[in-house]
């Protein structure tokens, strides 16, 4: 059997494979073969494979130095579906994210310094760039902290993340319409691209709440199908083209926030409820919720950035919003999050 190092890591809110690229094939095809056999993809418990049978768990992120000089590391996300063969590069991660720079300094890819590192980090998927701070004490990394994050049981040593680039991730627009909002199905959206693309909804205009659970959501296969024929309209009109086999751009439901935050939301990926939140949509979300015009900032009734607080199933997320400048284009956005290493060792592949 062919056999591969691995590391199984939480990021975040997810969890997934980290693999070296100079481990994996050099051809995309064999390569995403590969990822497909290590998951367990096509199965929906992922049965002969390491994934855990949720989008969550289903991820790979593929390591390497940086080519560009304005970064130390490159980062490949990978989501690879749970019940199909198939995987998609099309977005980035910022769960998965919060590990990469763990797992680059233990693998000899940059140096440490003591008692925090600095891993220039690049998003290969979206050629965005984010400062990781990693707590390196006499220049090892350490995964054990006092920093909780909903969603995730325990705690551990911070990760602090800043998006140094993140308006028009895919697109190269921080609003790829051309628009602040747009209809679709005679419902108001917000079609923004900051580090995910996304069309963000009201809830109250499907029938919703928006504090419902993840599970009941799940459940509710007429708002799917509203919410994928709002999906495609969006992804078009984002220049996406057909986005039945992206997971871009995801749907989001917004409304009021019940527990003293900013704004309350249900984030899908596209085709399940997200149990929380993922950092990507946290930082578009906050950052839309000051942007005069969207739909988002005329729920908040906010001017001004700061520390923008965004709800979820599990909880929050602190997003702290900056700008260097006028034009929301700039905004960077900054998390505390944490990450884990949980096992490292071979995984194997039929021949």
């Amino acid at each position: 059997m062919k056999s591969i190092p691995c590391v199984l890591m939480r990021g975040g809110t997810s969890k997934g494979a980290f693999l070296l690229a100079t481990d994996l094939p050099e051809n995309i095809e064999e390569r995403n073969n590969a990822l497909l056999t290590i998951m367990g993809s096509g199965h929906e418990l992922e049965i002969d494979g390491i994934g855990g049978g949720s989008p969550q768990t289903s991820k790979v992120a593929i390591i390497s130095q940086s080519t560009s000089q304005d970064a130390d590391i490159d980062y490949l996300f990978v989501q690879v579906i749970v019940n199909e063969r198939r995987v998609d590069t099309t977005p980035n991660c910022g769960n998965m994210l919060c590990a990469v720079g763990g797992f680059a300094i233990e693998h000899g890819l940059i140096d440490a310094t003591s008692p925090v590192t600095r891993v220039r980090i690049r998003n290969v998927n979206t050629n965005t760039f984010i400062d990781a701070d990693i707590q390196t004490p006499d220049g090892v990394v350490i995964y054990e902290g006092n920093t909780q994050i909903d969603g995730v049981p325990g705690s551990a040593a911070p990760v602090g993340l800043t998006f140094l680039n993140a308006a028009g991730a895919k697109s190269g627009q921080l609003f790829p319409t051309g628009n602040r909002s747009d209809v679709f199905d005679n419902i108001r959206v917000t079609c923004i691209d900051m580090a995910m693309p996304m069309v963000i909804i009201p809830a109250q205009s499907l029938g919703k709440t928006g504090y419902e659970t993840a599970s009941e959501l799940d459940q509710d296969k007429a708002l799917f199908q509203r919410l994928e024929s709002i999906r495609k309209q969006a992804g078009a009109a984002m220049g996406f083209g057909d986005v039945t086999n992206m997971v871009i751009p995801k749907p989001v439901l917004i409304s009021p926030a019940q527990h003293d935050g900013t704004l309350n939301v249900r984030y899908f990926m596209p085709h399940n409820c997200h149990k929380s939140l993922a950092i990507t949509g946290a930082i578009g979300l906050a950052s839309a919720s000051v942007i005069p015009d969207t739909i988002v900032n005329e729920l908040t009734q906010l001017s001004g950035y700061g520390l923008i607080k965004v709800e979820h199933p599990s909880g929050s997320i602190a997003v702290n919003l900056s700008n260097e400048g006028a034009e929301p284009e700039n905004i960077r956005a900054s998390v505390i999050r944490t990450a884990r290493k949980i096992l490292s060792g071979t995984v194997y592949l039929p021949d």
